[in-house]
């Protein structure tokens, strides 16, 4: 008999917790295993699934109740504490990666990262202050890349007089992993405005900028490249508010939108292609292109979450009007406004977001990105087969 997808679910999640175990055992019987691994540094893209403070530095403004579990303060994450990105920087022995627009307090000795939120692919056609969405495009983070390894270069000159010790080596070029977490706010941006059909006539677009962008990182010397997928935007509170009561018919038994997460389906299946002939593409240069499915995690933990500790799965944790979604496009997490100009509201977190599958209604908590990150480093994700543990002894996370 198949193995149902819940059962693919717990397989990832025991599998991660024994290659927690593992690496613990592993890496106290001979000490600090920090030089223990191939990856020097992580180099990172995308939007606010993935950035460490990049758009507050930018737009400073940020405020509680973000942050509350981890960083006890607002720490320029769209989470109640780490992302799925801080995991990982943990799970190979690196500090958290600090934002390229941070201009105070930053080290890049380990890499750097690009992300922002509400970035997308392709360049906007508007202002974020009309749309609300980034001008940190891919491209523009591309850039950013760019200009971040001259200035490694610049400075590592023995002509130079303006060393710093916060920078990387030369090295770290070719020993990074060249994360991408972004297309979401492709997707979901224009879904009011043109549909499902209409945003799945430009999502191919979204997909050859990934792979573009991964060939011009290959030239500045990138070798390893993990692309992790959409997760289920229609599992999230804020879009299935976006969809009920208009159309009950189109929510699955398990609450989610059938026709977004349908189409987030298809662009995985069309992203996973791409990656596949940019691998053939570099299949001669030693560069490994890896497809990191953690759609399937997060889909689990939507549909079930009490079979992963969880209370609630499509209930955000951080919003206003309690009910099945505790989601308000009203009133975002964290603001206070007043509504049909009598009613004050605040959209509060709630009491314990490790309860919580969802923080805000749109982005997840520090317990599901947990969740999400070992499975990654366990290797049950990645497609074709990547031998992380034969590269790296992982440090354990808590």
């Amino acid at each position: 008999m198949a193995e149902d997808a819940a059962g693919r679910s717990r397989r990832f999640l025991v599998a991660a917790h024994v290659t927690v175990v593992t690496v613990l055992v592993h890496c106290g019987s001979f000490g600090d295993c920090r030089t223990k691994c191939e990856f020097e540094g992580i180099f990172n893209f995308g939007d606010s699934n993935s950035d460490t403070g990049g758009f507050w530095a930018a737009f400073p403004a940020q405020s509680p109740p973000f942050g509350i579990t981890y960083f006890n303060k607002p720490a320029g994450r769209a989470s109640d504490g780490r992302l799925i990105l801080d995991f990982l920087a943990q799970g190979i022995g690196i500090p958290f990666l600090s934002p390229y627009l941070q201009s105070i307090g930053s080290d890049y000795r380990h890499g750097a990262n690009y992300a922002t939120l509400a970035s997308t692919v392709l360049l906007p056609n508007t202002s974020l202050f009309v749309s609300g969405i980034s001008p940190f495009s891919l491209a523009i983070q591309l850039n950013q890349m760019k200009e971040f390894k001259s200035r490694v270069i610049q400075y590592s000159s023995p002509l130079s007089n303006h060393g710093s010790t916060l920078l990387p080596s030369m090295e770290i070029f070719g020993k990074a992993i060249y994360t991408f977490y972004i297309g979401q706010n492709d997707f979901t941006s224009n879904l009011a405005a043109i549909g499902v059909a209409g945003v799945k006539q430009y999502l191919p677009q979204v997909i050859s900028q990934i792979a573009y962008t991964i060939k011009e990182l290959y030239t500045l010397g990138g070798r390893t490249f993990w692309v992790l997928n959409l997760a289920p935007v229609g599992c999230y509170p804020a879009f299935i508010v976006g969809r009920v009561p208009r159309d009950y018919s189109d929510l699955d038994r398990y609450g989610c939108v059938i026709s977004y997460n349908a189409a987030v389906v298809d662009y995985n299946n069309m992203l996973k292609e791409a990656l596949s002939e940019t691998r053939t593409f570099l299949a001669n240069a030693a560069a490994s292109v890896v497809y990191v499915d953690v759609h399937s995690v997060m889909l689990q933990l939507f549909r079930h979450p009490v079979s992963h500790g969880f209370k609630y799965g499509t209930k955000a944790c951080c919003g206003e009007g309690g009910g099945a979604y505790n989601y308000n496009p009203k009133v975002y997490c964290g603001n206070t406004k007043v509504i049909n100009g009598t009613k004050t509201v605040t959209a509060k977190a709630c009491e314990d977001p490790s309860n919580y599958v969802s923080w805000d209604g749109i982005h997840a908590t520090e317990a599901a990105n947990k969740i999400v990150a070992l499975s990654v480093l366990n290797g049950s994700l990645f497609d074709p087969p990547f031998p992380i543990h034969k590269l790296c002894h992982l440090h354990p996370i808590r």
